[in-house]
This record gives C-alpha cells, sequence and structure tokens, in this order.
C-alpha cells in the first residue's frame, strides 16, 4: 500500500490525527496493535483542555462531547480537613471539560469508520524504515501476513513502549526522566460523585483524587505503594482509605458501591527531545509521559498534534516546509510547561518516602499561599485550563 501520512497507534492521538488530515483531503493509514475493543477498554483520564475541545469541533467529532460533557468552572484542593477552590472562570474566562477519554476514542472511531479511513487492527513486528530520507516505508505482519506501507511521513502515535522513539538513534536522542516513589490506585463505580468538583487532597496518609465520569459514574484514586497490586485492595478497604484521606464533610457524603474497574498506574515524568527525525514525528506518550496529577497526558499529546497537523496542511497545501521543520521546537516548548506543572502540581499534594518535617511545612506552606494569593491562583488556573497554541 502507498499513502501520505502513515500514523503507527490508533489511540486518541493518532485518530484524532487521521481526522483531522482526512478533513483536508490528506490520505493516512491507522496501523494499531491491539483490537479496537482492547483500546476502547482502557480507562483514562477525562479532563478536557479548551485547545483539544476545539480540536474535536475541527475534526467534527464534538456533537456528543459537548452534548454529555460537564463544564467545569473550578476545582477544589483540600490539606487535612480543610480546603479551598480554585475558579477557573474568573481567573481565565475558560472551564475544562469533564469528558472520558474512552469517550473520546469512540467518537473518533466512529468518525474514521464514517469517512471509509483504514485502520489496521493486530498488526505485528512494525519497524519503520528510512525515516531519514525521502522516500520512508512501515512493515509489519498482520494475521500471518507480511505487508509494507509507503508513505511521504510518519506519525509515531503508539505510546511509551512503541517502536516509534526507539527508531531514532540514540546518538540523536536524549531523554529526561523523573520516577516517582508511589502510584495511583483507581477505581471506577456506578455511584454519584461525592462532588460536582473535583478534589485534590493532600493527607498525611497521602494523596487522594475525587472524579467524575457522569452523574452516576465516579472515579476515584489513592496514592499508593508501588508494590501493591489491586487485588491487595478489597473495595471496603479502598472506600476506608478514600474517606481518611479527604476532608470529614466530604468523607460523610461519599456513596460507595461495587468497583467495575480497578488498576494501579506509575507515576513518571519523561521527555524525549527531538520529537523529530527526518520524516518521522513523535506524538503523545512517544515522546512524553506526565504524572496525571495535572490531567496533562491526552491534553498535551493534542497540542503535539495540533503542531502536526498544521504543518503536514501546509505542506501538501502550499508545498511549506516551515511548520513540519519547526515542529519539534514549538512541541517541545508547550510540552516543559506542562510538564513543569504537572511536577509542581504533584510535589505539592503527594506525600514522599524521603520526606522531611521541613518537606512537610513547605507542603502546607505552598499550598496555604495559594488558597491566599490570586495570582498564584490565576496562574495555577492558566495551567490546569490549559496554555494556548
Amino acid at each position: 500500500m502507498k499513502t501520505q501520512v502513515a500514523i503507527i497507534g490508533g489511540g486518541p492521538s493518532g485518530l484524532l490525527l487521521a481526522q483531522l488530515l482526512h478533513r483536508h483531503n490528506i490520505e493516512s493509514v491507522v496501523l494499531e496493535r491491539k483490537t479496537k475493543d482492547y483500546v476502547l477498554s482502557r480507562i483514562r483520564a477525562g479532563v478536557l483542555e479548551q485547545g483539544l475541545v476545539k480540536l474535536m469541533e475541527e475534526a467534527g467529532c464534538a456533537d456528543r462531547l459537548h452534548a454529555e460533557g460537564y463544564e467545569h468552572d473550578g476545582t477544589l484542593l483540600s490539606y487535612g480537613d480543610e480546603m479551598f477552590r480554585i475558579d477557573f472562570t474568573e481567573h481565565t474566562g475558560t472551564p475544562v471539560i469533564v469528558y472520558g477519554q474512552t469517550e473520546v476514542t469512540r467518537d473518533l472511531y466512529a468518525a474514521r469508520e464514517k469517512a471509509g479511513g483504514l485502520i489496521e487492527f493486530n498488526v505485528d513486528d512494525v519497524v519503520i524504515h528510512g525515516a531519514d530520507s525521502d522516500a520512508p516505508y512501515v512493515t509489519y505482519r498482520v494475521d500471518g501476513e507480511d505487508r509494507r506501507l509507503d508513505c511521504d511521513f510518519i506519525a509515531g502515535c503508539d505510546g511509551f513502549h512503541g517502536v516509534s522513539r526507539q527508531t531514532i538513534p540514540l546518538d540523536v536522542r536524549r531523554e529526561y526522566e523523573k520516577v516517582y516513589p508511589f502510584g495511583w490506585l483507581g477505581i471506577l463505580s456506578e455511584t454519584p460523585p461525592v462532588n460536582h468538583e473535583l478534589i485534590y487532597a493532600n493527607s498525611p496518609r497521602g494523596f487522594a483524587l475525587c472524579s467524575m465520569r457522569n452523574e452516576n459514574l465516579s472515579r476515584y484514586y489513592i496514592q499508593c505503594s508501588l508494590s501493591d497490586k489491586p487485588e491487595d485492595w478489597t473495595d471496603e478497604a479502598f472506600w476506608q482509605e478514600l474517606k481518611r484521606r479527604i476532608p470529614a464533610d466530604q468523607a460523610a457524603r461519599l456513596v460507595t458501591g461495587p468497583s467495575i474497574e480497578k488498576s494501579i498506574a506509575p507515576l513518571r515524568s519523561f521527555v524525549t527531545e527531538p520529537m523529530r527525525w527526518g520524516r518521522l514525528f513523535l506524538c503523545g506518550d512517544a515522546a512524553h509521559i506526565v504524572p496525571p496529577t495535572g490531567a496533562k497526558g491526552l491534553n498535551t499529546a493534542a497540542s503535539d498534534v495540533h503542531y502536526l497537523y498544521h504543518g503536514l496542511t501546509d505542506y501538501y497545501a502550499r508545498g511549506s516546509t516551515e511548520g513540519i521543520d519547526r515542529y519539534s521546537e514549538k512541541a517541545l516548548a508547550r510540552v516543559w510547561k506542562a510538564e513543569r506543572f504537572s511536577w509542581w502540581f504533584s510535589s505539592m499534594m503527594h506525600r514522599y518516602p524521603d520526606q522531611s518535617e521541613f518537606d512537610l511545612k513547605m507542603q502546607v506552606a505552598d499550598l496555604e499561599f495559594l488558597r491566599s494569593n490570586k495570582a498564584a491562583q490565576k496562574a495555577m488556573a492558566e495551567n490546569y485550563v490549559g496554555l494556548p497554541y
């Protein structure tokens, strides 16, 4: 086969890029190593910046998002039994939208299928060839059959463990990483949210987050040891621990129930530079990972898609290479700001094994400064709702 853009990875970033390119009559083929059902079974964050919402609108995929998503004008931060609110609309004029990543992916699959766009599922042995030449191609295997896809450009949207980043030679690639000494135990339950806004909690027992997907589907997290396994935690033990970590008045309102999904996610900050090598471009988790504290993973992937899609459309419409030549520079400038915000927010809200009494006092001082200072609240709100592209 031959196409204009080969997209490796059929998650939300790959699908969003494919749909945006389709709207500009640019052909693509998406290669996904798992099944569609597997991709849609992955439970991920659900806080969308306005930049991602506008890209979904541009892709023609935002009708259900607007009908079913929830606008959030602020968020709540607690420490001990103290709690205060950061008002997004007061400081930025912009809300965020709570709408699950699984639903974003479902909408993008529907659009891809309606457009007749090709997605190859269950692909194995993906290898990128000639990325630093004028004639790149991808080889892979489906159902025991070897296949080759010739293309003009390759978009690596295949995540942290994918082949795209590994294709960039080690003498070209530089990686930066911070691994956090804890994980997040998350559950999904068919219960009403404890609060209509997200609660981020700093507690002596560790971090907790109260989130939601809709009026009767809640997503809760607690900081846990990296050695823990989901089966180590009964539902009852999880609920009891969550109640200990959020303010007493919120704990009293918490509606508990059986979990329908339970998992543990490790936390890391990671960036690779550059995000372009020849005709290969890295997008999303293939190039960078953030801890989930600031809800920046999917949103930062979307900003990559924004820069790449505009660069490719300029190339095909006008023959201009400026957008693709500056892709890595522009994407990384925004990525590092998102990394800083996620690192700062994580540092303020979690308990670390090696924290001293001084460190704990600094956390409280940071929270109390944020509580009392409008300029600090504005800075946080601007980062949370999403920096401009």
